[in-house]
């Protein structure tokens, strides 16, 4: 079978198509055929050894995917062959057939496609836990999203919108935030064009943000945090700048802010139960129509290449997808 395989470190043009040996169930496992991988900014980072998670030479990257069970192991409990499955790993799943625990595997209703179903588990599986698990955003509240026509940046603000929040999107042209706008914002911030804190102050009135969602962090981060009000809830989801901010903490004394550390891979490690209950509320959300997985571009897998560039460039809007 094909495989694209991470052989050195570097960027996408270091991978390859190679051609393994079909994978076999062992014990709690079930051997799915991917059908669409979905491809993260994490993946650009991986592939570079310049993320966490640095797996063994070599490696297949993409952490989640669609697919059919097409075989199960001893021991292999809650799927069946036939059924049609989101895959969640930490990565290996752009080949065109992977062995994994049944417990890495959520059923995919029929109402829900897999273009949709690919590229749901991670970035509005991250949303959801920040928003929900960590924030608990209530309806009515403001939520400010930076990076908002980003990967979890559209899928805080979809999110936020059908949880009930006034949203505010703030990206760095007037078509990002188009994008955002076309999919719940309600507010929009320019931060390439505007101050961001001045802005966020007089779209809420004076009053301050209730909820800031923040994966881009560098120079945003401190204005963004003094945007928020009187017990206002900051989630650093990540550092897409590139630099990691140093907050003053007086900020946080002075306005009873939390700061929220939102790690959603340990989260599903930790508390399996409460990701599958957030699993199960996204793909009930899309089969309902209610969320619409917005998907930038579905590329063949000999393109993993470009696919994996307009991640790096940040150029995405949207699920980037391969099909095998």
């Amino acid at each position: 079978m094909k495989a694209l395989l991470c052989t050195r470190l570097g960027g996408p043009d270091d991978l390859s198509l190679e051609d393994i040996a079909e994978p076999v169930p062992g014990p709690g496992e079930a051997v799915v055929r991917i059908t669409l991988a979905a491809l993260n900014f994490f993946d650009t980072l991986i592939i570079a050894g310049r993320y966490q998670v640095k797996p063994e030479l070599p490696f297949s990257p993409g952490g989640e995917a669609a697919g059919v069970v097409e075989a199960l192991g001893p021991d292999t409990k809650g799927v069946s062959v036939g059924d049609r499955v989101i895959v969640h790993q930490k990565f290996g799943t752009c080949r065109e057939r992977i062995a994994v625990s049944t417990r890495h595997l959520t059923p995919i209703p029929d109402a829900v496609s897999d273009e949709q179903a690919a590229g749901l588990t991670i970035t509005y599986g991250t949303s959801l836990h920040a928003l929900r698990d960590r924030a608990k955003l209530q309806p009515g509240e403001t939520l400010a999203v930076l990076g908002a026509s980003g990967g979890v940046g559209l899928a805080a603000v979809e999110l936020g919108a059908i949880m009930g929040a006034r949203v505010i999107a703030c990206a760095s042209s007037p078509e990002k935030l188009r994008v955002a706008e076309a999919h719940g914002a309600t507010m929009s911030v320019d931060y390439a064009a505007d101050n961001l804190r001045e802005a966020l102050r007089t779209l809420t009135e004076g009053r301050g943000v209730d909820v800031i969602y923040d994966p881009i962090g560098g120079d945003y981060a401190e204005p963004a945090l003094r945007s928020l009000g009187w017990k206002g809830r900051y989630l650093v989801i990540g550092f897409a700048a590139g630099d990691i901010p140093r907050i003053p903490l007086n900020l946080a004394l002075l306005k009873g802010i939390d700061i929220q550390g939102v790690h959603w891979g340990v989260f599903v490690d930790r508390e399996p139960e409460a990701h599958a209950q957030n699993q199960r509320q996204l793909l009930a959300w899309v089969a309902e129509g209610r969320l619409t997985a917005k998907v930038h571009g579905v590329y063949p897998l000999a393109d993993y290449a470009e696919a994996l560039g307009i991640l790096k460039r940040r150029e995405a809007v949207g699920k980037v997808l391969l099909r095998m």
